[in-house]
């Protein structure tokens, strides 16, 4: 009989293109237009992390 959760490499957590791991969560409003914008992008995640990033680059260098 199959494993109804599916292969073993289905249950281990995806992996991160960057070095550091991801264990912290943020929850924000936005507008349900901006959600929607959002979810057209290819990987809706990791351009949230890249644009706060780079606001917060721009905020230190002020």
């Amino acid at each position: 009989m199959p494993n109804p959760r599916g292969t073993p490499e289905n249950l281990e957590p995806g992996k991160r293109k960057g070095e550091e791991p991801l264990t912290e969560q943020v929850n924000l409003r936005v507008t349900k237009a901006m959600k929607e914008e959002i979810q057209q992008k290819d990987d809706p995640p990791e351009f949230c992390r890249r644009a706060i990033q780079k606001a917060l680059d721009e905020d230190k260098q002020r």
